[in-house]
């Protein structure tokens, strides 16, 4: 088995005359969690739909779990699961419906038992019957979480997945998030705007702006590659091309 979750090369996704990403290559190490930055627009989403096979890349490769997804994804899916909050469920089915719907889907054995599982885990047991239409911005960001976790995936990409939430419940779904990594050597592949949540889960960050890789490193080492106090003030450098980003550009 490789070491590598996920590999990219010379990614190229265009819409007609745009390029919404541009020769990114990158890979993922298995069991880190990495973090894939930039403003919007900067092509994440699209990076992110091409690793899961959802859109076909204009140029390159992809490789996920060493499956080649533009060819063969049917075989990684199984163990990949996906988190965002701007990604509606069916409003008129209960969050026990739509989870058991994609537990049907992945074929999870005992599903019953792993539903009320994860209702425990991600505070979701008082709403499991309620209508998903229903629920405030921050339960359905809890519910999206638990439908990515319902296959107990090896690879789990995550969309912002504390949006919405209080302070109190996003520190409780990081260090859930970090536990679940630890505990079954997953690999997680972030994007996020909060900088202090990627400082705290990520061993490796991706810069993206304007369809490309800009820099690359450990939050650590871009912060003092930028002569920055955190991550934020490397975020916007990066993102205003000052300073050292300049000179990337």
């Amino acid at each position: 088995m490789s070491d590598i979750a996920i590999e990219a090369r010379g990614l190229v996704k265009r819409f007609k005359e745009v390029a919404a990403v541009d020769g990114v290559s990158f890979s993922v190490p298995r069991g880190s969690c990495t973090a894939l930055l930039g403003g919007n627009g900067a092509g994440k989403t699209t990076t992110i739909s091409m690793l899961l096979g959802l859109l076909l890349p204009t140029e390159g490769s992809v490789r996920v779990l060493g499956v080649d997804m533009t060819r063969e994804r049917h075989r990684a899916l199984p163990e990949l699961n996906f988190s965002s909050p701007y990604v509606d469920l069916p409003h008129r089915l209960t969050v026990r419906e739509n989870l058991s719907v994609y537990a049907a889907l992945y074929r999870v054995p005992k599903a019953k038992a792993r539903i009320e599982g994860l209702a425990q885990d991600l505070d979701i047991a008082s709403f499991l019957d309620r209508p998903y239409g229903k629920l405030s911005a921050g339960q359905k960001t809890r519910v999206a979480l638990a439908k990515s976790l319902v296959n107990r995936p090896s690879l789990l990409l995550l969309d912002e997945p504390t949006a919405s939430l209080d302070p109190d419940t996003a520190d409780w779904v990081r260090g859930y998030l970090d536990r679940y990594r630890r505990d079954t050597g997953a690999t997680l592949l972030l994007a996020s705007h909060n900088m202090g949540e990627v400082e705290r889960l990520c061993d490796d960050v991706l810069m993206m702006r304007a369809g490309k890789i800009v820099d690359h490193g450990s939050p650590r080492a871009l912060i003092d590659r930028y002569g920055r106090q955190n991550l934020e003030e490397v975020f916007l450098d990066i993102a205003r091309q000052r300073g050292k980003a300049a000179k990337a550009a």
